[in-house]
C-alpha cells in the first residue's frame, strides 16, 4: 500500500496488520499487552518535549498515534467502538466544553475558561452514560492510574486549597514536624504517612508558587546526577574508589561542588 497520509490511512494499514493473513505480532496483542506500550510512548512524547527535539516530538506522536488507533481496532473487534467514534467523541466534547467559542458564552481569560471547563465536566459527569459508575465526588473525574505526582496536582486544583502560599509553607512546616516524630518513633507505617502528607503538601504549594512539580523534581533529578558524576570524577582523579570514600569526603566534595553551582546551587 502506499505511504500512509491521513487518519483514515492510517486505520487501514492497522487493518491489514490485524486482518487474517496480517502480522503475527500485532494479531497477538490485546488491550493488557498493549498498556505497557502506550504508557512507553507516552513518555517518549514528554521527553521530546522536554528536550525540545521536534523532529523526535514528531515521530514520537505518530507513536502515539497508532497506539491509539491499535487499542481502537481492538475495541472494534469487540463491538465496543470505532476509531471514528474516538474522533466523533473528542470533538463533540471539545464543542460543549468550549461554549466561549463555539457557543454564546463569553470568557476572557485562561482562568474562566478553566472555570467554565470544569463546571460542564461536572455537569456531564452528573448524567454518566450507561454502565458507567455514579461519581460522588468532584475528585471522581481524576484517573487512578495516573502517577502520584501528577495525581497529586489533579486532585489540587479541585479539592481543598490554601488562599495563600504563606499558608502552605506553615502546613509543610506541620508536616515536617510530623515526619520528625514518626521517624523518631522507628515506625515504618508511620513514617511512610508522614512522608506522604509531606510530599502531596509540597506540591500543594508548588501550584500556589506556579511552578510544576513534577519539572522541578526532574531539574533535582539532573542536578544531583550532575554533581554526584563531578564527585566521581574528582574521586578518580584522587584514585579514590568511590566505596572507600566515605561519608565525610563525599559530603566535603558535594558541597564544594555545590558551591561552584551558583543560582543552581
Amino acid at each position: 500500500m502506499d505511504s500512509p497520509e491521513t487518519f483514515e490511512d492510517l486505520v487501514r494499514m492497522m487493518d491489514r496488520l490485524r486482518d487474517p493473513g496480517g502480522c503475527p505480532w500485532d494479531r497477538e496483542q490485546t488491550f493488557l499487552t498493549l498498556r505497557s506500550y502506550l504508557l512507553e510512548e507516552c513518555y517518549e512524547v514528554v521527553d521530546a518535549l522536554d528536550r525540545g527535539d521536534l523532529p523526535a516530538l514528531r515521530e514520537e506522536l505518530g507513536d502515539l498515534l497508532f497506539q491509539i488507533i491499535f487499542l481502537s481496532r481492538l475495541a472494534k473487534e469487540g463491538g465496543h467502538f470505532t476509531s471514528g467514534d474516538v474522533v466523533r467523541g473528542i470533538g463533540a466534547k471539545m464543542t460543549r466544553r468550549h461554549p466561549h467559542v463555539f457557543g454564546a458564552a463569553k470568557a476572557e481569560t485562561a482562568e474562566q475558561v478553566l472555570r467554565s471547563w470544569e463546571q460542564i465536566k461536572r455537569q456531564e459527569k452528573g448524567t454518566p452514560r450507561e454502565g458507567a459508575p455514579i461519581p460522588s465526588s468532584v475528585l471522581s473525574g481524576v484517573p487512578r492510574a495516573l502517577p502520584a505526582l501528577l495525581k497529586a496536582q489533579r486532585l489540587g486544583t479541585k479539592g481543598f486549597d490554601w488562599p495563600r502560599p504563606e499558608d502552605v509553607l506553615d502546613k509543610v512546616e506541620e508536616e515536617l514536624a510530623e515526619l520528625r516524630a514518626a521517624a523518631g518513633s522507628g515506625k515504618r507505617l508511620a513514617a511512610r504517612e508522614e512522608i506522604g502528607d509531606l510530599l502531596f503538601t509540597v506540591v500543594m504549594l508548588s501550584r500556589r508558587l506556579d511552578v510544576d512539580p513534577e519539572e522541578a523534581l526532574e531539574h533535582a533529578n539532573l542536578k544531583f546526577q550532575r554533581r554526584f558524576m563531578e564527585i566521581e570524577g574528582e574521586l578518580r582523579r584522587r584514585a579514590i574508589p568511590i566505596e572507600e570514600a566515605g561519608a565525610q569526603l563525599l559530603d566535603e566534595l558535594w558541597n564544594w561542588f555545590k558551591s561552584q553551582g551558583g543560582a543552581e546551587g
